[in-house]
């Protein structure tokens, strides 16, 4: 049978199913029927009067969309704060662990401070390079 063409499967299918029984219905199948597709009818047309969304499934969304953000906020806020600290800390260690410039630097401190303010052009200089 495995070996048949499918026209001659499909035929004796169809001879088996045909000398079936035809399946009870109820009496009253007809009406239930009836009934049912009218409450969908009737549920479909109190749905779509509403508008698409609802507050009260829409609400609890909201508060949990709302959480989340403000739990981000914070968590993130503290991380930029820890990132401060701990740059400080390293730094404040860095200052009291190097060496304090000592006596001859602060001998030419005027000199240098005079050297990093803009002065004018020296004219004798630019003379002699040109």
């Amino acid at each position: 049978m495995i070996n048949e063409p499918e026209n001659l499967q499909e035929s004796r299918l169809t001879k088996v199913l045909n000398q079936l029984p035809g399946a009870s219905v109820p009496s009253n199948f007809t009406a239930r029927v009836l009934a049912a597709i009218d409450r969908e009818e009737a549920r479909r047309a109190r749905s779509s009067g509403r508008a698409w969304w609802n507050w009260r499934q829409l609400w609890p969304r909201f508060a949990v969309a709302a959480a989340i953000v403000f739990l981000t906020g914070i968590s993130l806020q503290r991380y930029e704060t820890n990132l401060q600290r701990t740059a400080l800390a390293k730094n404040l260690a860095m200052v009291t662990h190097s060496p304090l410039p000592g006596v001859e630097a602060l001998e030419n401190l005027d000199a240098i401070q005079r050297m990093s303010q803009s002065g004018h052009a020296d004219t004798e200089l630019l003379a002699a390079l040109q």
